[in-house]
C-alpha cells in the first residue's frame, strides 16, 4: 500500500478532529498558518488539503469570515461518510448493514455475471477459491481474506458493469475489516469456500436465476455465521 501524501495526512487529521467533535458543525477551522504549524507542513499543503475537503462538502468557505465545518449530512466524500456512519453505528449493526448492501449488489452482479462472464472470469474465480483453500490449510487468515475479496472482485468484474465496481470499491476498507472479523473462525472459512465454489459453478451455468440464488445462499450463510459465531461471542 502506498504511503499517504502530506495533503492526505492533513485531510485525515482535520477529519479526525471533525468526527471527534473537536471541530463541530458550523465551527470555524483554525487559520491556515496554525494548521500548518501543528501538522508540520507548509501553508500550501494545508491549502490543498482544504480544497480537497471543500470538494467533498466537508467544509465550506464564507468570504471574509473563514472556513467552517459542514454537517455530515451535507458531505459527498464517500470515505468521510463511511467513517462518520461507522462512528454513529455499533460494530454489529454496521456489519449487518454492510451485509445488506452486499446482498443487494452482489446477487444482481451474479445474475449479470451468469450471462456476461468469460472463461478468464471463471479462471480468476478458480484461482481465488484455490488460494482460499490453501490459506485455510495453512491457517493463514490474511491470505484467506485476500483470496475471499479477490473472488468477489472476480464476480463483480464478470458482471461487466463498471459502475458496480466503482460502488463496491468505495467500501473496500470496511469490507476488508469485516472479512478479517467474520473469517476468523474455521467453520466460517469452510462455509465460505463451499459457497464460493457453488457461486462459481452457478455462474458457469449461464442461468441468471441459478447464479442469483447461489450468491443469495452465500450471503445468507454469512448472516447466519455472523450471528452464531461472531456477534454471539461479543455479548
Amino acid at each position: 500500500m502506498s504511503r499517504k501524501s502530506l495533503v492526505e495526512v492533513v485531510c485525515d487529521d482535520l477529519l479526525d478532529r471533525v468526527l471527534s467533535g473537536d471541530l463541530p458543525a458550523h465551527e470555524a477551522l483554525p487559520p491556515e498558518a496554525e494548521i500548518a504549524k501543528a501538522s508540520g507542513v507548509s501553508r500550501l499543503t494545508v491549502r490543498e488539503a482544504l480544497k480537497s475537503l471543500q470538494a467533498q462538502n466537508i467544509i465550506y468557505v464564507r468570504r471574509g469570515l473563514g472556513t467552517f465545518v459542514n454537517p455530515s449530512d451535507a458531505w459527498t466524500g464517500m470515505d468521510a461518510i463511511l467513517r462518520a456512519a461507522s462512528l454513529d453505528t455499533s460494530p454489529d449493526e454496521a456489519a449487518m448493514r454492510l451485509l445488506e448492501v452486499r446482498r443487494m449488489v452482489e446477487t444482481g452482479a451474479s445474475e449479470l455475471a451468469a450471462v456476461r462472464h468469460t472463461p478468464e472470469d471463471l479462471a480468476r474465480m478458480d484461482i481465488a477459491i484455490a488460494e482460499m483453500s490453501r490459506a485455510y490449510r495453512n491457517e493463514d487468515l490474511d491470505a484467506l481474506v485476500g483470496a475471499d475479496l479477490a473472488f468477489h472482485d472476480a464476480v463483480l468484474r464478470a458482471a461487466a458493469n463498471p459502475f458496480v465496481l466503482v460502488l463496491m470499491s468505495q467500501l473496500g476498507r470496511l469490507l476488508y475489516v469485516m472479512r478479517q472479523k467474520t473469517s476468523s473462525r474455521r467453520e466460517v472459512q469452510q462455509h465460505a469456500i463451499v459457497h464460493h465454489q457453488n457461486v462459481r459453478d452457478a455462474i458457469a451455468t449461464a442461468d441468471p436465476e441459478v447464479a442469483r440464488k447461489a450468491m443469495e445462499a452465500h450471503i445468507n450463510q454469512t448472516f447466519e455465521d455472523y450471528e452464531r459465531y461472531i456477534k454471539a461471542v461479543g455479548h
